[in-house]
């Protein structure tokens, strides 16, 4: 059954968690510090969405309609993601907000000022291929957040924090769904897509994040998530799924970058 982008363009809404009372279910049994850091992360990460977007609609990618009427929802769904966590964040007493977001932003310098005419440049250069390699990057990242989520409620076992990072993950299969489903059709039609978007995984993937947060902070996000035989039987299992998708098997993309970082 094929992705309905109209369906998923009305349906898309926040992540609603008013009826959990946060402060009182994490002051009587609060995260660990290691988890705290790690959705520290992913709160920088989700919020950081919108700059990821900026990048992308100076690509191919913005010419299809129904790739941007999902990537606008997505993105609005990903911003509430970010909301939600820093919640979480807040009543342990961590403070986010927009002073923290802009530092974030910040962070990458000139780099960040030059991504987008960089990526518009060689986007533009390989044309429509372009969009399966966006396609297929963004299914990987999707099943590695899905997959670290999932993670974190093994890890701590807290059932509020399991409910939170639930509805936020029943969001995420949307995402999932529509990026590989996207990236199979498109790489199944173009010989030259699958090359190009193999060798992309293969010279510039990293976990999602990594071009913005620091280095420590992304070993201690791999470390406390995937390292371990549980996490590298998750790793495994992201690798698998990408075997899915034509012209990508046998890459052990998230396997060789995990065994680089831990």
């Amino acid at each position: 059954m094929s992705f309905q982008v109209d369906t998923y363009a009305r349906q898309a809404a926040p992540v609603r968690h008013e009826d959990l009372d946060l402060t009182a279910a994490f002051r009587d049994r609060p995260l660990s510090r290691d988890t705290l850091r790690v959705l520290r992360y992913m709160c920088d990460i989700e919020s950081h969405t919108i700059c990821y977007l900026r990048d992308v609609l100076v690509t191919p990618s913005h010419t299809d309609p129904e790739v941007t009427t999902f990537l606008t929802m997505w993105n609005y769904e990903e911003y509430w993601h970010g909301e939600v966590l820093a919640d979480v964040l807040a009543a342990h007493g961590i403070a986010t907000g927009a002073d923290h977001i802009r530092q974030v932003r910040l962070r990458k310098g000139w780099r960040d000022r030059i991504s987008p005419i960089r990526q518009s440049l060689l986007a533009n250069l390989i044309g429509d291929d372009f969009v399966a390699t966006h396609m297929s990057w963004g299914a990987v990242n999707e099943w590695l957040t899905f997959a670290g989520y999932k993670r974190l409620t093994q890890i701590e076992n807290h059932p509020v924090l399991t409910e939170v990072l639930s509805r936020i993950s029943a969001q995420e299969t949307r995402h999932i769904a529509f990026y590989a489903t996207q990236a199979r059709t498109r790489l199944a039609a173009s010989g030259r897509a699958r090359r190009l978007t193999r060798l992309a995984l293969s010279l510039a993937w990293q976990p999602v994040g990594a071009n913005v947060m620091p280095r420590a902070e992304v070993r201690h996000l791999v470390g406390h998530l995937l390292g371990g035989p549980e996490g590298l039987a998750e790793a495994r299992r992201i690798d698998s799924r990408i075997d899915t998708l034509p012209g990508l098997e046998g890459l052990d993309l998230v396997q060789r970058r995990l065994a680089k970082l831990l």
